[in-house]
């Protein structure tokens, strides 16, 4: 614990939003098995597809940003519309689940569609500045053979990151940027494949 509020206190600088977020949202861990249905029955309730369910619920839109990824690479919201539909992993270095399922994580993304991609956004760098935790986010995806993009959390993401509870959390994003379904807090990789498989399947 000790050590999570000290990589949550250096990411407090960006604003008092994402430092109540970083403040709340501690190691979400992996959910139970039954908690696992859930998450995922839940995007897909009744007889909807996941993209039904949210499209009945109104789209919400992510928001535009301009971030700067682990490679030094400048990333917008047009990462979306590259794709049908992102896999947004929300994780941060001081956290053991998020840590322990990203070589799962980057096994997936080699194995996916060209039309589906994996997208990371890192909470815990404070900034370019920052060399400690960006350093040890680069150790962590090199050490588990991620190659898919990482990017580095900013006040662009401060009315997504509001509401997120716990990290692991990831989300869904459309290729036309707006969010479907629900998120899915805790590690749950089986999860995740699940929703875009509904996702797909009711394209």
């Amino acid at each position: 614990m000790t050590q999570n509020k000290k990589h949550i206190k250096a990411y407090a600088t960006l604003c008092t939003v994402l430092l109540s977020v970083a403040m709340t949202a501690g190691c979400a861990g992996a959910p139970a098995k039954s908690e696992n249905t859930e998450n995922t029955s839940s995007a897909t309730a009744g007889n909807s597809t996941a993209e039904e369910a949210q499209t009945e619920q109104g789209a919400t839109a992510f928001p535009a940003f301009t971030a700067t990824d682990l490679d030094g690479n400048t990333i917008t919201e047009s990462i979306f519309s590259e794709k049908d539909l992102t896999v947004l992993n929300i994780w941060g270095t001081f956290c053991g689940p998020c840590i322990r399922e990203m070589p799962e994580l980057g096994e997936w993304a080699k194995e996916m569609p060209d039309n589906i991609q994996i997208v990371g956004l890192i909470i815990d760098i404070d900034g370019e500045d920052d060399t400690e935790h960006r350093d040890l986010a680069v150790d962590i995806t090199q050490k588990a053979g991620v190659e898919f993009t990482n990017l580095i959390a900013n006040m662009d993401f401060a009315p997504i990151l509001k509401d997120v509870v716990g990290v692991p959390t990831t989300l869904f994003i459309n290729g036309d940027g707006n969010i479907v379904g629900d998120p899915i807090v805790g590690a749950d990789v089986d999860g995740y494949k699940s929703f875009v498989e509904d996702y797909l399947s009711g394209k």
